[in-house]
C-alpha cells in the first residue's frame, strides 16, 4: 500500500487531498486492485474504469449522509477501499472476507444491497421519495452502467423518476459494455451522444467566457439558456433523458477528476432529476484488460504482468452446450439462440460465429428475452435461451404467462445453477428448481455430466414442450460408466441396492455416487432423477418400498425441491415407515465463498453427508436394541 492511500480511511480523509494528491491515490487504488483481484478473481475492467468517477463522488457528495445506489454493485471495489475497507480489502469474494458486491450488513456506506443489473434508479428514486416524505435533506445518486440501461426496469424508472420532479442525481456510467458487447437502441443513440462531445465542450468554454463580460454577460447566458433546447436539437437529437424530464449534464470525461468534481457540484444546484453523461474506458490503466474488457470482466487469478490465468481452464458445461448447440443447428435450421447480454459467459461466442443470423443478443433484458423466445416457438423456430439461474428468477412472470400457459415449445437452459461461489447471495443458482417446479406445463432436467447434457440437449428442442435444463458453473465432478438416452420423464438406476436409496438430481448425482463409496458397508441404490418434474414416480416408489431409507441430495433450497417432490410422493402414496433424510440448503441466502467450502459448511461435501447418514443408521440400531 503506497503513500497516499495510507492516509485514507474514509471519504472524510479523501476531501483533505488537493486535486494532484487524488490523481495519485487513483493509480495506487488502480495497482491494488490489479494485485488483489491477481490472486483472489474478481471483477477487474469494470472497476478499473471507474476509479476517478469515484473518487468524484466521495469528494463531492457527503456520504454515508448522502446516498449513492451501484447498479449492479460488481464496481463498487473502490467505493470499499475509500469507505473504511481498505485493510480488509486483500480478503474480497473470500469465505469470511468482505463481498464483491454492496452489503447494508457490511458498511454504513452500502446502502442498498446490489448484485442485478437495471435496479438502482427504483432503489434511489424510492429512497428519495423517502426523504421528500420525511422531510429529510440529503443527495440520492444511482450509479448505472449504459448496459444496464438496456433493462426494461430502468427506463420505468427513468420514467417515473422524470415525473415526478422528485431531486435526484442518475450518473450514467457509459463504456460501451456490459459483459459482452452492447445492443441495441440505447447504446446506439449514446453512441451518437458520444460523437458530438465537441458540442458540449465549446457550449461550456463559451458560458465560461460570456459570463465573464462585465454588466451584459450573466443576461446573455440566460437568454442562451432559452434557446439551448434549438440549439441541441440541432445538433444532438432526439435529447431522449432532457424530454423525459431530466436536466441532462454531459457527456464528461470520467477519467478527469477535477471537470467530474465541477459537473458533480453544479449537479447539487439544479431542481429536479438530473443525469450526468460519464464517458469512462472498462479496464483503464492495464493494458491487458483495455484491450480485452470483456475477458477481464470477471476473471479467476491471473499473473498481472501479462494478464494469462494462472490455472488453465477445463471443459465445462457452459462450454458443452455451446458445442452441442452448434451439432444440432448444423442439422436443423429451424433452431435459433437467444441470449440476454451472456454470450460468451453461456458458451454461445463459437455458435455466434458459425451462425451469425441465427443468434440473437436483446441486451440485459431477460423479460423480454423469454417473452421473444415464445413468439419465436410459436411461428416455427426452436429456440434455445441460456441463461444465469440467479437471471432467470427477473423473468418470472413471462415464464408462466407467455410461456407455461400457452404451452409453448421453447428450451431454456439454466446456466450457474446451484453454488456459484465467491460472487455470493446474488448470483447462487439455488431457487429456481423451487420457483419452477409449482409452474403447470413446465419440465424441469439436470444432468449428471457433459454427455448427459448433449443428450438432453437434443431430447428438448425436438419435444414439443417447454423445457428447462439445469447444470452448474465449472466441470464434471465425477465419471460415470455409462450414460443412458434420454426417454421423457423417466429417471436412470446408476447403482442397485437394498439397504439404503439416494436420489440425486443433476451435479449431485456424482455426489451420491461418492457418498455411496464412503458407505461400503451398506448396499446403495443410486438413482439418478434426471427429471424433477414430470418426476419417476414409479422407479422412485419401487427403491422406497424395498430400501425404506430414502436419501435426497440438491444444490437448491429443500423447500420445492427434489426432497419436497420425494415427500410428496411417499405421502401420496401412503408409504409408512420410510426414513427420509433431505440434503440441500436450508431457508436462506448463501454467502460468498469458493463451491467446496460453501457444500462443506452446508453439509453437502460427500463425507458430511455419509456421516450424516451414518448417524442415523446407528440410531436405528440403538433404538432397536432398546426396543428389545
Amino acid at each position: 500500500m503506497e503513500n497516499i492511500l495510507q492516509q485514507i480511511n474514509n471519504p472524510e480523509d479523501l476531501r483533505k487531498l488537493n486535486l494532484q494528491e487524488k490523481k495519485e491515490l487513483a493509480e495506487e487504488i488502480r495497482n491494488l486492485i490489479i494485485d488483489v483481484t491477481s490472486k483472489n478473481g474478481g471483477h477487474l475492467a469494470s472497476n478499473l474504469g471507474i476509479v476517478e468517477l469515484t473518487i468524484a463522488i466521495h469528494s463531492v457528495f457527503n456520504t454515508p449522509v448522502d446516498k449513492v445506489v451501484w447498479d449492479v454493485g460488481h464496481q463498487c471495489y473502490i467505493h470499499k477501499i475509500l469507505t473504511d475497507r481498505k485493510e480488509e480489502f486483500k480478503n474480497i469474494r473470500k469465505l469470511g472476507g468482505i463481498s464483491g458486491f454492496p452489503k447494508i450488513s457490511e458498511s454504513k456506506y452500502d446502502t442498498f444491497n446490489t448484485g442485478h443489473s437495471s435496479t438502482s434508479i427504483s432503489i434511489a428514486t424510492g429512497m428519495a421519495r423517502a426523504r421528500d416524505v420525511l422531510k429529510q435533506d440529503y443527495e440520492v445518486l444511482a450509479v448505472i452502467g449504459d448496459g444496464s440501461l438496456t433493462g426494461g426496469m430502468a427506463l420505468e424508472a427513468l420514467n417515473d423518476a422524470a415525473s415526478t420532479k422528485t431531486n435526484m442525481t442518475v450518473i450514467l456510467n457509459d463504456n460501451e459494455m456490459s459483459i459482452s458487447k452492447n445492443v441495441g437502441g440505447i447504446p446506439l443513440y449514446l453512441s451518437k451522444i458520444r460523437t458530438k462531445r465537441e458540442y458540449t465542450h465549446s457550449n461550456k468554454r463559451v458560458k465560461e467566457f460570456t459570463n465573464k463580460i462585465p454588466l451584459i454577460g450573466k443576461p446573455i447566458v440566460k437568454i442562451a439558456h432559452y434557446t439551448k433546447q434549438i440549439i441541441k436539437r440541432a445538433v444532438i437529437h432526439n435529447m431522449y433523458f432532457e424530454d423525459i424530464g431530466f436536466t441532462y449534464l454531459g457527456p464528461v470525461d470520467g477519467h478527469n477528476i477535477e471537470d467530474l468534481e465541477s459537473i458533480m457540484e453544479n449537479s447539487k444546484t439544479i431542481k429536479g432529476p438530473v443525469l450526468i453523461h460519464v464517458i469512462t474506458k472498462k479496464g483503464k490503466g492495464y493494458e491487458p484488460a483495455e484491450k480485452n474488457p470483456d475477458k477481464f470482466h470477471g476473471v479467476s487469478s491471473f499473473n498481472k504482468e501479462t494478464g494469462e490465468a494462472t490455472k488453465i481452464k477445463g471443459k465445462d458445461y457452459s462450454a458443452t452446450f455451446g458445442e452441442a448447440l452448434i451439432n444440432l443447428a448444423e442439422k436443423d435450421n429451424t433452431i435459433v439462440a437467444v441470449t440476454a447480454a451472456m454470450k460468451d459467459g453461456t458458451g454461445l461466442k463459437s455458435y455466434a460465429e458459425k451462425f451469425p443470423d441465427r443468434i440473437f443478443d436483446v441486451g440485459i433484458a431477460e423479460q423480454h428475452a423469454l417473452g421473444l423466445i415464445a413468439g419465436m416457438a410459436k411461428n416455427g423456430l426452436k429456440p434455445v435461451l441460456p441463461i444465469y439461474s440467479s437471471f432467470l428468477q427477473r423473468g418470472y412472470d413471462q415464464i408462466v404467462h407467455d410461456i407455461a400457459l400457452s404451452n409453448m415449445p421453447v428450451t431454456v437452459c439454466i446456466d450457474r445453477a446451484g453454488i456459484v461461489g465467491n460472487d455470493g447471495e446474488t448470483h447462487q443458482g439455488i431457487l429456481d428448481l423451487s420457483f419452477l417446479s409449482s409452474i403447470p406445463n413446465i419440465n424441469i432436467m439436470a444432468p449428471k455430466n457433459f454427455e448427459e447434457l448433449r443428450k438432453m440437449l437434443e431430447f428438448a428442442v425436438n419435444a414439443n414442450k417447454p423445457i428447462f435444463i439445469r447444470y452448474p458453473r465449472g466441470g464434471e465432478n465425477y465419471s460415470f460408466e455409462k450414460t443412458e438416452d434420454i426417454e421423457y420423464g423417466k429417471a436412470e438406476i446408476v447403482q442397485e441396492g437394498t439397504d439404503l436409496t439416494i436420489v440425486g438430481i443433476g451435479k449431485m448425482v456424482g455426489r451420491a455416487m461418492e457418498v455411496a463409496k464412503l458407505l461400503e458397508e451398506k448396499s446403495v441404490e443410486v438413482i439418478n432423477a434426471r427429471f424433477l418434474k414430470p418426476l419417476d414416480e414409479e422407479t422412485i416408489l419401487k427403491s422406497i418400498e424395498k430400501t425404506k431409507h430414502v436419501i435426497t441430495i440438491e444444490d437448491n433450497l429443500k423447500k420445492g425441491g427434489l426432497g419436497s417432490a420425494i415427500l410428496e410422493l411417499i405421502n401420496k402414496n401412503n408409504i409408512e415407515d420410510v426414513k427420509v433424510q433431505i440434503f440441500g440448503y436450508d431457508d436462506t441466502f448463501v454467502e460468498h465463498g469458493s463451491v467446496n467450502e460453501l457444500e462443506e459448511k452446508y453439509g453437502l461435501s460427500a463425507q458430511k453427508i455419509a456421516d450424516n447418514i451414518q448417524e442415523n443408521f446407528e440410531k436405528e440400531e440403538i433404538d432397536e436394541s432398546i426396543e428389545v
